[in-house]
């Protein structure tokens, strides 16, 4: 695991454990939450993605709200070489429009740049309206789109969007 933790003004971020399992459900049992990328987990499922990837594979952190110990996060933090990072994250629907995510992602970017000396952080993206404009906030450029690339839940097309910022354009 690349990070061990990141500590902001409202969030923890830290690997996963296996007492997050009832936390992580409430974000992967959702289906609003999981529309764009695949049917929402069942808990049995959610308690193996926990142990194989979460933990097992220290592919990504969680983001825990400091006032109420409450899992309310996902972040995907994939080293794809060791300068460059993917990114992805998922959250808990009743945290939604609160600046958490931003403030979390801001962090684990931040950390990739100046701990890990990244040269580049990137993530992708079907949904055209909420991931969007956070990765455009946290200064990610559109670097490519992949029209109808995918689908949704409902089978509908959508359009991959590949996001990525340069350790140079960080802070400016």
């Amino acid at each position: 695991m690349i990070i061990e933790q990141i500590e902001t003004e409202r969030l923890i971020i830290r690997k996963f454990t296996s007492n997050d399992a009832n936390d992580l459900y409430d974000i992967l049992g959702d289906a609003e939450t999981m529309k764009y990328c695949e049917p929402a987990y069942d808990f049995e499922k959610t308690k193996d993605f926990l142990q194989s990837f979460c933990i097992g594979r220290n592919g990504a952190v969680a983001v825990l709200h400091k006032q109420s110990q409450k899992v309310i996060g996902y972040i995907l933090f994939n080293e794809i070489d060791p300068s460059i990072y993917e990114m992805g994250w998922l959250f808990n629907r009743s945290y939604w429009r609160q600046g958490y995510a931003y403030e979390a992602c801001k962090a684990v970017i931040d950390y990739a740049f100046r701990e890990l000396n990244a040269h580049k952080v990137f993530a992708e993206t079907v949904d055209g309206v909420k991931s969007v404009g956070l990765m455009q906030k946290l200064g990610m450029k559109l670097e490519g789109t992949h029209r109808s690339q995918t689908k949704d839940n409902d089978g509908n097309p959508a359009n991959l969007y590949l996001y990525g910022l340069l350790a140079e354009d960080w802070g400016n």
